[in-house]
């Protein structure tokens, strides 16, 4: 994961992203990576998935 931390309070999800980071251009070249968690990957300590991507246009 890129700039992306998630923890679980109960049954809350809480997922942070900086918004002043940069990860560089997109595949595409169109928009500026923020954070990503690259795929789907599992919420800590639970059976669900999240997949987040975070950009900007350029």
């Amino acid at each position: 994961m890129k700039n992306v931390e998630m923890t679980v309070e109960g049954t809350i999800l809480t997922i942070k992203v900086d918004l002043s980071k940069e990860f560089g251009p997109s595949a595409s070249g169109k928009t500026i990576i923020i954070a990503s968690t690259e795929g789907n990957v599992a919420v800590p300590n639970r059976p669900e998935k999240v997949g987040l991507n975070v950009y900007r246009k350029k």
